[in-house]
């Protein structure tokens, strides 16, 4: 060598280079020539390991993880090398004398512990030393596996996936125009087939019925029956910017056929549309009173007549005063819905005061167009439910009182004072009645005279007749005036107390109450200084 260092290839320096010659002394191994180096495959093309034997010197290690084929394999830059053939750098290793020809065929490899036996087995990778590897081939695979990725054009008439955000936009876009083409379509609609409407005020009269409760498209319902308008949606649309067509009152109305849905609107909420409207007061009565300073106050026949009245085509539907009261004298009460206990005891009565107090306080409409019978029988008809509902029925009485009598009580409570002072004043009648004491009321004396003042005078009080209480014991024939409810309820409930005389001793209507005849003329003087009478 003449004492210089060898010349080192740069791929064949390190301790590598120096295995493949045979250290010195020792021969090369016969019958086994050194094949050229070749770099073993990449990680995840080497064959499964195959356990061996160790040698004794680690025998006391654990044996080594196989670490497993990373996923989603390269091809191989080489011809893969056969499963049988061992590695290069085994096969450089051994030698003649190495002890190790035993083992050229590989043993079969063990079953692990609690797994059972593999029958494909995959194929055999042959392990290496340490000494053995090649560092350099670690370098190369090092740089292959931190290749760049490749990227792979999709085949042929297939389109890559769209992002999930341009999918929600598409998405959002789909929407947005089937939302203009339904409201295009819809717009469409409105605009070419729309809804059927007349022109104009329209021509004949007709009267038609709203009821309690109803809607604006109910209405329309009824005014295409009735033949006003052409289509309820002609009247629902010229409803929706007028607020008075949710304030319509229940009852009747008179429009005109083939009406516009405007002008139908614009009649049905003016002053003079509804017709039939009658409203009795409480203490109403049946004949028309002549105030003190000279007017008239109508009574329940009056307001009958006048409820009827409407014109249609130019012909008036009124009920005169005097058909009603023929009607009243003639007509079979039980028939026209009279309760039995009412009508049992009225109907004995021939005059028209028969009816008196039947008709009870309250709103009803009249539909134009009814005779006096039909007008009548519905008004006593509505009364009945309302004085049953007010709690006098068939079973009720008080002190021996019939429901009828209970009845007339209420009336005369009704025309005698106010309603803080109606328990007190029937418990007054029910005393005077208990004693067969006259029950001397003005109330009932003018009712004969039409008069509605308080005081009456001993002309008025001389004069003979059934509602004269003055000169005759216990009731009245008949009621008086329509009672209220509060003053049904008083006669059916009268206040505890011995009182058996009242006087109207306030300007405000309220009596004062007495127990003995000089306490109730004391209690005159002080109406007469309060001004009361």
């Amino acid at each position: 060598m003449n004492g210089e260092p060898p010349q080192r290839h740069p791929r064949q320096g390190g301790r590598h280079a120096r295995r493949e010659q045979p250290p010195p002394g020792r021969p090369p191994s016969p019958g086994r020539p050194v094949p050229p180096r070749t770099p073993p495959p990449p990680r995840h093309q080497r064959p499964l390991p195959q356990e061996r034997p160790l040698p004794p010197q680690e025998r006391a290690m654990p044996p080594r993880p196989v670490r497993p084929a990373p996923p989603q394999a390269r091809e191989p830059r080489e011809p893969q090398r056969p499963v049988d053939q061992p590695p290069p750098a085994l096969r450089r290793a051994r030698s003649a004398d190495d002890g190790l020809g035993l083992f050229d065929e590989p043993p079969p490899p063990r079953r692990g512990r609690g797994l059972p036996a593999d029958e494909s087995p995959t194929e055999i990778i042959h392990f290496v030393d340490d000494d053995d590897f090649d560092e350099d081939y670690l370098d190369d695979y090092v740089e292959d596996e931190r290749a760049e990725p490749e990227y792979i054009e999709p085949a042929e008439g297939l389109e890559a996936p769209p992002k999930p955000r341009r999918r929600a936009l598409k998405w959002v876009a789909a929407l947005a125009v089937i939302a203009l083409i339904g409201g295009g379509a819809w717009f469409g609609i409105e605009k070419i087939f729309g809804y059927d409407d007349y022109e104009g005020a329209g021509e004949s009269d007709v009267v038609i019925q709203i009821g309690d409760g109803d809607s604006t498209n109910a209405i329309g319902t009824e005014l295409v029956n009735a033949g006003v308008v052409a289509s309820a949606k002609a009247f629902v649309k010229a409803s929706e910017n007028n607020a008075k067509v949710l304030g319509l009152q229940p009852g009747y109305y008179v429009l005109k056929t083939k009406m516009s849905g405007a002008a139908a609107v614009a009649k049905l909420t003016g002053n003079d549309s509804r017709v039939g409207e009658l409203q009795v007061r409480a203490g109403t009565q049946l004949d028309d009173v002549t105030q003190p300073d000279g007017s008239v106050t109508p009574g329940v026949l009056t307001l009958l007549s006048k409820a009827s009245c409407a014109t249609l085509n130019g012909k008036s539907t009124c009920v005169s005063v005097d058909d009603l009261r023929k009607a009243a004298q003639s007509a079979d009460l039980t028939a026209m819905g009279v309760p039995d206990w009412a009508a049992s005891v009225a109907s004995k009565n021939p005059d028209v005061r028969r009816i008196e107090g039947l008709v009870a306080p309250g709103v009803y409409d009249v539909r134009p167009g009814w005779d006096a019978n039909q007008v009548l029988g519905f008004v006593l008809r509505s009364s009945a439910t309302k004085v049953q509902a007010a709690g006098l029925a068939a079973s009720s009485s008080v002190q021996g009182q019939t429901p009828y009598q209970v009845l007339i009580i209420a009336s005369l409570i009704e025309r005698e004072g106010v309603q803080q002072d109606f328990e007190k004043i029937s418990r007054v009648i029910y005393n005077r009645l208990a004693k067969n004491t006259r029950l001397q009321l003005d109330s009932t004396v003018n009712y004969l005279l039409d008069k509605p003042v308080v005081t009456t005078t001993d002309e008025d009080r001389g004069r003979p007749g059934p509602y004269n209480t003055y000169s005759v014991n216990g009731l009245p024939p008949t009621p008086i005036s329509s009672p209220s409810p509060e003053a049904i309820q008083a006669a059916l409930r009268p206040a505890d107390g011995d009182w058996v005389f009242f006087v109207k001793c306030e300007k405000n209507g309220l009596s004062c109450f007495a127990v003995t005849p000089a306490e109730h003329n004391h209690n005159k003087e002080v109406a007469r200084q309060n001004g009361a009478y």
